[in-house]
């Protein structure tokens, strides 16, 4: 079945529209970040560069590290940036952009996300380094696609509704693990592993008050007391579960690192955060080029 044109929307040099990059450009290893800056932070790294390109938030750098092929691509803030992101990385892998159809065979990518997040709880200290093996997503992107039974922990979410009185005005809660293999890939002793929450905002939905108030002033509390079979919640962002669910729904393995940059536990903020994720930018690299 033929895709049209207002659906996949190619610029008129053959390129996907947000992403501005041709399929031949993209590597089947992705790094993502989200600031824009934080590109040539990972690329800087890099033994070549071939591709560079840059539209809106979105910036690629792909080259080679250490004869390993890498795309780094910025998303931006926000789940609905991923949504963009995810779905553009899949076109440029999984369709024919002459034909308009998808390619029977299809393609997966590996990508890891290189993050910013807060811990919510003492034990994850600033200036750590988080795996997070399962996202909770407070977002409403996956909700509008439909097959997601197969890859939602609804056990988990319904755990997590259920502890936190979770307002029905809000978005449905959804769970969904990281891929198992890269899991195991990326721990070492200089990781840490935890459960990540995914909200859609920086300030309220994070529990931040500035100058307007809270409907829930106490959801970062039950955020940090809950548990599930001896889980508990670690670190708060705005990425991960929606990552998580996007890549699995298409077929794609995923892994969000995390530089633990503050604590909301404490109230500290890491002293020298732009070396922590330089760090874990090095870690991240390594693993990949093994």
């Amino acid at each position: 079945m033929k895709i049209e044109e207002s659906e996949l929307i190619l610029t008129p040099e053959g390129k996907i529209y947000h992403l501005d990059l041709a399929p031949s450009q993209l590597a089947p290893t992705i790094i993502t970040v989200g600031d824009p800056d934080r590109v040539e932070m990972v690329s800087k790294y890099f033994d070549t560069i071939e591709t560079t390109a840059k539209h809106r938030e979105f910036k690629t750098h792909t080259g080679t590290y250490k004869g390993k092929r890498i795309s780094v691509i910025s998303t931006g803030i926000g789940p609905d940036n991923i949504d963009i992101v995810f779905n553009e990385l899949d076109a440029l892998i999984n369709i024919d952009f002459e034909k308009r159809q998808a390619k029977k065979k299809l393609t997966s990518l590996n990508i890891i996300r290189i993050g910013t997040s807060g811990g919510l709880t003492p034990d994850v200290k600033v200036d750590s380094f988080l795996i997070s093996t399962l996202g909770i997503g407070l977002d409403n992107v996956m909700h509008y696609y439909a097959k997601t039974d197969k890859i939602f922990n609804r056990d988990f979410a319904q755990a997590f509704i259920d502890h936190t009185q979770w307002n029905p005005d809000n978005s449905v809660p959804y769970a969904v693990e990281a891929d198992k293999e890269l899991v195991k890939k990326f721990t070492s002793e200089k990781t840490k592993q935890g459960i990540t929450i995914t909200n859609v905002g920086f300030y309220g939905p994070q529990g931040r008050v500035l100058r307007a108030k809270l409907k829930d002033e106490n959801l970062n509390e039950k955020l940090a007391s809950f548990r599930y079979k001896k889980k508990k919640i670690t670190n708060l962002e705005m990425e991960t579960a929606t990552m998580y669910g996007m890549a699995k729904l298409l077929g794609h393995r995923a892994l969000s690192m995390n530089a633990i940059i503050a604590n909301r536990a404490s109230g500290t903020f890491s002293k020298d955060a732009s070396k922590t994720i330089e760090s874990l930018i090095q870690y991240t690299l390594e693993i990949i080029a093994k």
